[in-house]
């Protein structure tokens, strides 16, 4: 019987397939390796470097945000708007005071007394509150002004913030030289009762 040959070629081929399967596994590395190295080298090198640049350029076209800039500069005018129209604040303590003024007034006081107390005395009171708006508009609008040349060389302002911020600026020394006028009356005189 001639099974013992046909094992033995089995075995040959069993013997044969491990060393095939080897071979290959040792070729699949192999063959990984090459690909690796062939989409490196197919891979433009200035597309990293462009990728890069693009985030570099991303980063540095970025501006800083000027939320808080912008909102200084809108109040700041607004502020200098209020102070020379005059404000509701304005009209109540100017109240308040015409008010005061009268209570305290007696009876004998003769019109120039009463002229004081009712309209000097409430203009003055007008004239301060305003005054502390402007100068609020003022010092508001000067700081948003200031504030890049104490923060990053790179930071500047939007034009539209620089512009409002000027008329803030404007507004508020208007309003400050209004409420030195009114306050020591040197733009209207008192009035005086004839007599």
């Amino acid at each position: 019987m001639d099974t013992t040959k046909t094992p033995a070629a089995n075995a040959t081929e069993a013997d044969a397939t491990p060393v095939d399967l080897d071979k290959t596994e040792a070729a699949q590395p192999a063959e990984a390796e090459a690909e690796a190295d062939s989409v490196r080298t197919d891979a433009d090198p200035e597309d990293e470097t462009f990728a890069e640049d693009g985030d570099e350029d991303e980063a540095q076209t970025a501006q800083p945000s000027h939320v808080g800039s912008a909102a200084s500069a809108i109040v700041a005018a607004g502020l200098g708007v209020v102070a020379l129209s005059g404000s509701w604040v304005a009209g109540i303590v100017s109240e308040r005071a015409s008010i005061a003024a009268r209570l305290e007034l007696s009876q004998a006081a003769d019109a120039n007394a009463q002229i004081a107390a009712q309209f000097v005395d409430p203009w003055h009171t007008t004239a301060m509150v305003n005054g502390v708006f402007s100068a609020l508009a003022l010092i508001i609008a000067t700081f948003v002004l200031a504030l890049p040349a104490f923060s990053t060389p790179e930071r500047i302002l939007p034009t539209w913030v620089r512009s409002v911020s000027w008329a803030g600026i404007g507004l508020g020394a208007l309003g400050v030289l209004l409420f030195v006028l009114m306050y020591f009356d040197l733009l209207l005189a008192i009035p005086k009762a004839a007599g």
